[in-house]
């Protein structure tokens, strides 16, 4: 018995030779709506043609941002490596700055991660960014542990789980479960611990 399918891609082949049997066999199917069920297809190609066009712009979005982040760290840390030559002799006063001295990067655990986003997602894909802890909440970060839990159909949420391992604050996931509610989180780590998890992104793909 045949079955309606679930993946997008083999519902777009349905419908694909569902139209081409309408139109090449006409006179068999005559209560048929051949040019309704054609334009909903238009429409939907249009759209799906609109989510790539806005998720290649959110890449590079993503990217002149990060570049421009990049540029702005550079120069503060430059800023701040001044004002701390300026105040070696009394480094309290890096405090009207926001600063304050170094903390021993090997004695504390990581901060919080900051702001994770779920900047574009497609079909079983989702690429994450986010900020590493404010300075001065803790040790440095080593690596960033991301995690999922799945909604399960009676509503409830499996455990989480680590799915993998960045060196860097963003990733691209691959392969991740669709049609199905997800959760993503980021936890800092170095050899000291761990950090406080960051906040949760919800996702369906």
């Amino acid at each position: 018995m045949a079955r309606f399918p679930s993946k997008e891609a083999d519902v777009i082949q349905l419908c694909d030779e569902i139209l081409a049997g309408l139109t090449s066999h006409a006179a068999d199917f005559p209560n048929n709506d051949q040019p309704g069920l054609l334009s909903l297809r238009t429409s939907y190609q249009t759209r799906k043609d609109t989510q790539l066009d806005l998720q290649a712009q959110a890449q590079l979005a993503t990217e002149a941002k990060d570049d421009g982040l990049s540029d702005l760290t550079d120069k503060m840390k430059k800023e701040l490596g001044q004002a701390e030559v300026s105040t070696s002799n009394d480094p309290v006063k890096l405090g009207y700055i926001g600063w304050g001295p170094k903390a021993d990067p090997t004695s504390q655990s990581p901060g919080q991660p900051r702001n994770l986003e779920a900047v574009i997602q497609g079909a079983g894909t989702v690429f994450l960014d986010w900020k590493g802890p404010a300075r001065g909440t803790g040790g440095s970060t080593r690596v960033y542990d991301v995690e999922r839990r799945d909604k399960r159909d009676d509503g409830s949420f499996s455990g989480w789980r680590l799915i993998s391992s960045a060196m860097q604050s963003e990733i691209n996931l691959m392969s991740q479960t669709r049609s199905r509610e997800l959760e993503y989180r980021v936890i800092a780590k170095n050899n000291t611990g761990s950090s406080t998890p960051s906040n949760t992104v919800m996702v369906v793909l």
